[in-house]
């Protein structure tokens, strides 16, 4: 069997950007950083965004990769690796001017038209390898695809090769599940009425903690995965949230997934739970209304804390004036939105005065945070909602659930198809890279909601456009 071909990759800088530890995920094959490339970096070092940390974390990178070598930085600097077994490759710096001829209309002086060059040199100067121009930049991408130049898209941080695949946090049981399932089954009541099943066969063994089972059948059984032991699993039926008499601050489940939801909500051994759906689906009014439940009748939680990544989707409306909070308040619309159905106005029965101390009482418990801050806090018994997580890079998620301390939970909520950071994709989110990583811990639950509930408009809105 031949030997594959070897391989070099030419980065560009939005890939250090995206990715600090970039120049490590390459095996054994060779990197070039040409000039360019580390003009931009110095460029945008400067500020406190994610961006400039993350170069000031590559300039540390390529610091001691520099100050480890062991012979002359043209010779390449070699990679470090992880075990004496796996290889890995060197890193060069290009320094030589751009030799190859490009097309008439391809500016000279462009750092993007400067990386095809490059590209197209090394492909000169080492005929016996693949080279290959590694980009986030789609169009970068199609010009080097046009010239004959092969470019790939950085997926090394991409968990999944297809968003559809992602887990939905729920299973629908086949019509036959009894029937090859109900052998040996055992089941008992514990307190509060709660009822749970032992069930072994070949399904239960392919279940993950907390993952949310229901048929369609007369019975219409819905249960929770709550533990898994071996070949069997003990589920529990879940509390129906859909009556009113179980209703959370007024809001009661008006769909399947939306009971699912309150069912993780409501669960004091739910640290950590993500919720996806498209617009209407209830992701904020649900966590709200149990987050209010928990802070103020509960009280399980001191307050809550709400953020989000201020991502503008038209042009940017620049500097906001005020705190911390205050400047959020723009980005905070769909908290406000909330509110009004969780403490409406027009209840006639509490009067003006008590309508407005119960929405003073309300928003004292809840403190809005911009994410710029986060980093060395902790956060005690607070229940954290990120809002429109999907815009998170997975460094940034790591970021933000660090900081949950002891009797936190953590709720990211968001929609996967909506994504306005530049850089980030369906299958490259911190959002799709969390329920992905967290779906086996038994403290962590996940469920996407199907069906729109907000308005016939934007449930048909939804489904046409």
């Amino acid at each position: 069997m031949p030997e594959p071909r070897k391989k070099i990759f030419v980065l560009d800088t939005n890939v250090l950007m995206h990715d600090p530890s970039a120049i490590y995920r390459f095996k054994e094959h060779d990197i070039y950083l040409p000039i360019v490339v580390l003009e931009e970096l110095d460029h945008a070092k400067k500020g406190m965004s994610e961006v400039a940390r993350n170069v000031r974390q590559v300039s540390r990178f390529l610091d001691d990769l520099i100050e480890s070598r062991d012979g002359d930085i043209g010779s390449g600097l070699k990679l470090p690796s992880a075990a004496e077994s796996i290889r890995t490759g060197r890193l060069y710096f290009h320094m030589d001017a751009v030799h190859s001829h490009l097309p008439n209309g391809m500016a000279d002086g462009s750092p993007d038209n400067t990386l095809i060059g490059v590209t197209l040199d090394l492909g000169k100067k080492h005929p016996e390898a693949d080279v290959v121009l590694v980009s986030k930049d789609i169009n970068l991408r199609i010009k080097a695809h046009a010239l004959g130049i092969r470019a790939e898209d950085y997926a090394n941080d991409q968990v999944l090769d297809d968003a559809n695949l992602l887990y939905t946090g729920t299973m629908k049981l086949g019509p036959d599940f009894w029937d090859t399932h109900a052998k040996d089954m055992e089941s008992w009541k514990a307190e509060q009425g709660r009822t749970f099943y032992r069930v072994r066969g070949p399904l239960a063994r392919t279940w993950l903690p907390n993952q949310f089972l229901f048929d369609e059948s007369e019975r219409a059984f819905q249960a929770v995965v709550r533990r898994l032991e071996n070949d069997s699993a003990v589920i529990e039926v879940v509390k129906d949230f859909s009556s009113a008499h179980n209703s959370v601050w007024g809001i009661s489940a008006r769909n399947r997934e939306q009971n699912f939801a309150l069912n993780l909500l409501m669960d004091p051994d739910i640290d950590f739970i993500t919720l996806l759906g498209h617009a209407g689906t209830g992701k904020t009014l649900l966590t709200l209304a149990a987050a209010l439940t928990q802070t103020l009748e509960e009280k399980r939680y001191s307050e809550i804390i709400m953020t989000r990544v201020t991502v503008p989707v038209g042009e940017d409306i620049g500097f906001l004036p005020g705190t911390e909070e205050e400047k959020m308040g723009p980005w905070m619309g769909a908290l406000e939105d909330n509110l009004d159905v969780l403490n409406p106005s027009d209840h006639q029965d509490r009067g003006a005065w008590g309508r407005a101390a119960t929405h003073d009482l309300v928003r004292s418990r809840i403190r809005i945070k911009s994410l710029n801050f986060m980093r060395g806090r902790t956060f005690l018994k607070k229940l954290i909602i990120i809002d429109e997580a999907q815009n998170l890079s997975p460094h940034q998620m790591k970021t933000l659930i660090t900081r949950a301390g002891p009797g936190s939970k953590i709720v990211c909520l968001g929609n996967i198809a909506q994504i306005d950071t530049p850089y980030l994709t369906e299958t490259t989110s911190g959002l799709t890279y969390v329920v992905d990583r967290f779906k086996h811990w038994e403290h962590s639950g996940h469920v996407t909601l199907q069906r729109g509930e907000r308005s016939r408009l934007a449930d048909y809105a939804t489904e046409i456009l």
